[in-house]
């Protein structure tokens, strides 16, 4: 058996929002260095896309991209616009609102691939009833620094349980 064989396939992780530009590249940013930090990066894939094709190809926004770089995070993203064929390779969907978590679901091609989003700040004990990461786009950077600090919160309860899942696998 070679090495390929005896490695399983990692575990992958796609972050989703509108256009790919603004909240799910930061999702994606924070949440590898989360992975990179715990030394899972050989078991964890992390990736993000958009429910519109709007920005596809585009870069993530300037104001993303300062926030993150203002927070020590480095970023290099390419819009895309998220499709129904990923469900199969995907282990967990993370919608980064309530109305991205409907359309993933709707999207799905069956109930199991449903079951595979989820709301990304379902996995912040502090964030109580309200579990959308509010879209930045429309105003001030202040909207992006918000937006971070609720996506950190978030990876930072989203991390064990995707370490959890990872370890299920090597069992």
């Amino acid at each position: 058996m070679t090495t390929s064989e005896n490695t399983p396939r990692p575990y992958r992780v796609c972050f989703v929002c509108s256009g790919n530009i603004c909240r799910s590249p930061m999702a994606e940013t924070v949440f590898r260095a989360r992975v990179d930090e715990a030394g899972l990066s050989d078991l964890v894939e992390v990736d993000s896309a958009g429910t519109g094709g709007w920005h596809e190809g585009d870069g993530a926004d300037p104001r993303t991209v300062s926030v993150l770089a203002d927070a020590g995070y480095e970023s290099d993203h390419t819009a895309r616009q998220f499709q129904e064929s990923w469900f199969a390779g995907l282990d967990l969907v993370i919608a980064l609102d309530s109305e991205h978590l409907q359309d993933l679901r709707e999207l799905a091609p069956a109930e199991a691939d449903a079951q595979k989003v989820r709301l990304l700040r379902s996995y912040d004990p502090a964030a109580g009833d309200d579990l959308d990461v509010p879209d930045p786009y429309y105003g001030g950077v202040e909207g992006f620094d918000d937006c971070l600090e609720m996506v950190e919160a978030a990876c930072e309860g989203l991390l064990p349980a995707v370490a959890e899942a990872v370890k299920g696998r090597a069992e």
